[in-house]
């Protein structure tokens, strides 16, 4: 599952840590809505599988680690893609 170039890096499995989150469960650590996490698996962003009859959803703890690793990178290469400068009078920049 993991993409080429990425390597797979297992969380240490114990009671309290299991294998396979929920949606829900993935929203709760990104601090995200669950549509939206719905949606990061549906384009392919986020990999998991549908387990059971009805078709649950489940993210393997390693696929979410590589997926936030994944989104540091792209974090770093947009920011030096796009350097910061101070907020020249009239500009629109972000406040928060």
């Amino acid at each position: 599952m993991s993409q080429e170039g990425a390597t797979l890096t297992r969380m240490p499995l114990g009671p309290d840590q299991p294998r396979f989150l929920s949606l829900p469960d993935v929203a709760d650590v990104l601090n995200i809505s669950a549509a939206q996490a719905y949606a990061l698996v549906r384009t392919g962003d986020l990999a998991a599988i549908k387990v059971g009859g009805r078709g649950q959803w489940r993210v393997e703890a390693a696929e979410l680690e590589l997926y936030i690793q994944r989104q540091y990178t792209s974090t770093r290469d947009y920011i030096a893609a796009h350097p910061w400068r101070e907020a020249e009078e009239g500009d629109d920049a972000p406040r928060g």
